[in-house]
């Protein structure tokens, strides 16, 4: 279930009813909009008046200055930062969560994702929410205040990313009290950051004048006000607590001159002297809810166990006293406090109550615990040092932690972190837990010593006394864990003869309804049989595991079986089997209430793979573009790396073998097998597109420095490198006449058979039947030649196999014609339907190489999906290419020498045209159409 949001850390605080008027500043907040930068901001010292300034800047932006904005003002989203946020997945989701305040639908699936067991990074996140912004017509700004608080790398990375893509609607504006690490720099150098300081924030004698007569009610000289403005370098919190203090005072004017030092020096006097002038009962308040982030009147009783007034009351007062609290929502329900004011108050609880603040921790624990916030309850545990309390919530927490986030996030390692190892030790179901988080982490070398603490607690003769255990049913289940993740760390290692051990000591140990475990076994049985090319057991096992995990509420890692599956099946030739596989998978993923779409677009790339081979290239296609539009945000980890060898395969047949290798490039960057063994390296792939574009002796120079040859041992792993070099042979001998390059191939094609056919990988068999016709064909031995054909055509209709035979080119298009001509034999339909899918013989001279036919092909789908749309005017086309470009609206409005309105009516029309609703959709859409 999803992690419940604070939302007042949503409300836009509302200006104050007397506060300065600064128009100055917000004439220079308005020009950076105006200018189109993408970045305001406000960068200061505490008590400089930056969230004011800018809850008073956004509540006067009627009409909008914006250059997209339109209507009578501009939409505004706020999100107040606090130290939880430096958990990348929890900044995100308030992130999201603030973006949807002022367009509700933005980012529905984003929120889902970031909940599943394997959220994808940060970068893939926004990529799909920057595109999805882009459908939003007016301009809005998003306001992070109190981003100081920050200092996690990843947020910081993913923030880089989203204002170096920031999309021209959008305008953020960031409130610090330090510089973020956000190549500001090169913002500045660009234009695209409009920066306000402590010396722009501070108090001018005027400003200052008008907020201690005026707005406090003071009647001070021009004087004393020059004075106190010095003694304060204008820093309003500092003139604040000043005024506050000389309210009472008879001689204003001693009371200044007393003011002497830095701003900390003054900042103690100040705060003495407020808290000095206020009753017992408030200065009690104070300081006990001083350990609080935020603050509601419950809350706020709990805390203080007995209090003489009510909570709400109390935080009525205040708010009417001035005394720095801040509400956080219009019912005036939600409170924080001015965080510098906050900041000393907890210094003097400190120093005056230090023994009153563990009690004060765990009463607000305890209260968070009963209002289903374990997040806070466990912070305020931790923070009280009531260590054991902390324990037995995060205990509790661990199966939603292990569905929702796998226990690797940022926050739960801190937790389990913070506790005491000698307390760890007793509890075995935590230390399990602890050694997930730490192999879902990355901190491989942690886990073993925290398994072998639980497992000293399982052994029947040892002495359990101190032992500690909050949930019995987790602690029963704790043998099969802790051999499922050993397996799971054998796997990682590729040690498959240990991984199948604990697996199957998972087996033997897992109830009937422990489905998880069940399943993540089989899962690890399937993968271990896989790569040692026992195909029929991986198909099992694997199916086992995936329907296992799925009954456990596991979609995303049941769709991530199905990828698994499928690709078993493929490789047994069950082409009909795997897209029954896809579009099963692609139900779970999309059925009407289901939480996420993590997984959907794996399955678009699964089955395009299918119709490819199926030689519907339109259908081939369209999926893949399917995929590309439900973004990286809706696939699996291995996705980004399976769609680029997809298109990598398109571009081969379109004849772009530069544009192929390109993307397999990129997919070699973006691999992750996700424990799937490398069947059919990248690397491998590369060579037959060298092959393809003559590069021969590259290609043997890479047989030679992977050691391959056509005396190696055969292994299923090494299969598809051993088929490539086949390939590499026949065609070194059709260009060079070798002789023994044709030979030493077919040698190894035979076992290659011989290997393939004894462990029923059908699919690897079609392909070395046509590699041995092709090859006896070369060699002049027709009826050779013939009869593989023949085998193969026999074990590839009736799985509809079409692209195996078409994409060697010519010469098996003659070979396929001789076996037409028999006419009585039971394969001459299939033959003809083969023949029909090559070019026709005039079409391209016999001696262009089979990617000039396949660009043929390619280019034909191409001109069919042109024929789909509505044509584009030349003005249009012009507005695409810059759109292509990396210029802002303004600057593609003033090229054309057009208004902004007009641009936006080109644009609609575009995307109308191209059936896309962004920007980089109607770039991507173009380069598909070649319209560039």
């Amino acid at each position: 279930m999803p992690e419940p949001v604070l939302a007042t850390k949503l409300y836009i605080p509302l200006p104050r009813p007397k506060a300065v008027s600064r128009p100055r500043l917000i004439e220079r907040l308005n020009e950076g909009l105006a200018m189109g930068c993408k970045l305001t901001l406000l960068s200061a010292p505490a008590g400089f008046g930056k969230t004011t300034l800018v809850s008073e800047w956004i509540a006067a932006l009627t009409p909008s200055p914006l250059p997209l904005g339109e209507g009578p003002g501009v939409r505004v989203a706020w999100l107040s930062l606090d130290e939880g946020d430096n958990d990348v997945t929890c900044f995100l989701t308030y992130f999201v969560t603030a973006l949807q305040t002022i367009a509700p639908n933005i980012g529905a699936g984003v929120l889902g994702v970031l909940q599943s067991p394997q959220p994808p990074q940060a970068e893939a996140i926004l990529t799909t929410l920057l595109n999805e912004i882009t459908t939003i017509p007016d301009g809005f700004i998003l306001v992070l205040d109190d981003y100081h608080v920050i200092d996690a790398k990843p947020v910081e990375h993913a923030l880089t990313f989203l204002i170096e893509h920031l999309t021209p609607q959008m305008h953020l504006v960031i409130a610090t009290r330090e510089d973020p690490s956000l190549h500001l720099a090169r913002f500045r150098v660009r234009g695209q950051l409009t920066e306000l300081r402590a010396a722009d924030l501070r108090f001018t004698p005027s400003e200052a004048a008008e907020f201690l007569n005026q707005v406090m009610g003071l009647n001070l000289s021009v004087e004393d006000i020059a004075a106190l403005e010095t003694r304060t370098e204008g820093w309003i919190a500092g003139l604040h607590l000043a005024a506050l203090s000389m309210q009472g005072h008879q001689d204003a004017t001693s009371f200044i001159k007393s003011f002497t030092g830095s701003h900390r020096f003054v900042l103690d006097y100040l705060v003495e002297e407020v808290l000095g002038q206020q009753s017992e009962g408030v200065q009690s308040f104070l300081l006990r809810t001083s350990i609080l982030d935020r603050m509601c009147g419950p809350l706020c009783d709990a805390v203080l166990g007995s209090p003489s007034a009510s909570g709400q009351k109390t935080l009525e007062y205040l708010e009417h006293a001035n005394l720095f609290i801040i509400p956080l929502d219009n019912e005036r329900h939600w409170y924080r406090y001015h965080h510098l004011f906050a900041d000393v108050i907890r210094m003097h609880l400190m120093a005056e109550r230090p023994d009153q603040v563990p009690a004060l921790h765990r009463r607000a624990s305890e209260w968070y615990e009963h209002n289903g916030l374990p997040d806070n309850a466990i912070r305020h545990a931790l923070a009280a040092e009531d260590f054991e309390r902390a324990a037995t919530l995060i205990e509790l927490a661990v199966p939603e932690m292990r569905r929702n986030r796998q226990g690797a996030t940022v926050t739960e390692l801190g937790w389990l972190k913070a506790l005491p190892d000698e307390l760890v030790h007793f509890m075995p179901v935590l230390s399990v837990a602890y050694a997930f988080a730490l192999f879902g982490g990355g901190e491989v070398g942690g886990v073993e010593p925290r398994l072998r603490d639980a497992e000293r607690w399982l052994d029947r003769t040892a002495d359990t006394a101190g032992m500690v255990v909050v949930d019995e049913e987790e602690f029963r289940r704790l043998p099969g864990m802790i051999a499922l993740l050993r397996a799971a760390q054998a796997l990682a290692r590729d040690d498959m003869p240990e991984a199948v051990k604990n697996a199957q000591r998972v087996l033997d140990l897992a109830p009937e309804d422990a489905h998880l475990m069940l399943g993540g076994a089989a899962s690890v049985l399937g993968l271990a049989a896989w790569a040692s090319g026992d195909l029929e057991s991986a198909l099992r096992m694997t199916a086992n595991g995936m329907e296992n995990v799925r009954l456990a509420g596991y979609i995303s890692s049941a769709i991530g079986g199905a990828i698994v599956l499928a690709d078993i099946q493929i490789a047994q030739g069950r082409l009909h089997e795997a897209m029954t596989t896809y579009e099963r998978a692609l139900q779970w993923a999309t059925e009407p209430g289901a939480p996420v779409l993590r997984g959907a677009a794996d399955m678009y790339v699964g089955m395009s793979a299918l119709f490819y081979e199926h030689n519907d290239l339109k259908a081939a296609t369209q999926d893949l573009l399917i995929s590309q539009s439900l973004g990286e945000l809706s696939g699996l980890p291995q996705n980004p790396y399976r769609w680029h060898a997809a298109m990598a395969r398109m571009r081969e047949a379109q004849g772009d073998l530069d544009g192929a290798l390109d993307l397999l490039d990129q997919a070699e960057r973006l691999y992750n097998g996700a424990f799937s063994p490398n069947v059919r390296p990248l690397a491998t792939r590369k060579i037959r597109v060298w092959v393809a574009q003559g590069r021969l002796g590259e290609a043997l120079d890479w047989a030679r420095e992977h050691g391959l040859s056509v005396e190696n041992e055969l292994s299923y792993l090494r299969e598809y490198d051993h088929i490539t070099l086949a390939r590499v042979l026949i065609a070194r001998y059709k260009t060079d006449r070798v002789e023994g390059d044709l030979h030493a191939a077919l040698g190894l094609l035979a076992r290659l058979l011989q290997a393939a056919e004894e462990r029923g990988g059908k699919g690897s068999v079609i392909e070395i039947l046509v590699l041995q016709a092709l090859a006896y064909q070369a060699q002049g031995d027709q009826p050779r030649a013939l009869n593989s054909l023949e085998r193969a055509l026999t074990l590839a209709e009736p799985e509809g196999y079409v692209r195996i035979f078409v994409d060697e080119g010519e010469a098996m298009r003659l070979l396929l014609e001789k076996q037409s001509l028999n006419r009585e034999h039971p394969l001459s339909d299939y033959a003809d339907k083969l023949l029909a899918a090559f070019p026709q013989p005039g079409a391209a001279p016999k001696s262009e190489t089979p990617a000039l036919h396949q660009a043929q092909r390619g280019a034909s789908v191409i001109h069919q999906k042109l024929a789909e749309i509505e044509p584009l005017s030349e003005r249009e086309l012009e507005v695409l290419k810059l759109l292509r470009s990396e210029l802002g609206g303004p600057e593609i409005a003033q090229q054309l020498i057009v208004s902004l309105n007009t641009l936006r009516t080109h644009t609609k029309n575009i995307f109308n045209k191209l059936g896309v609703n962004n920007r980089r959709a109607a770039v991507r859409r173009a380069e598909e159409l070649d319209l560039f």
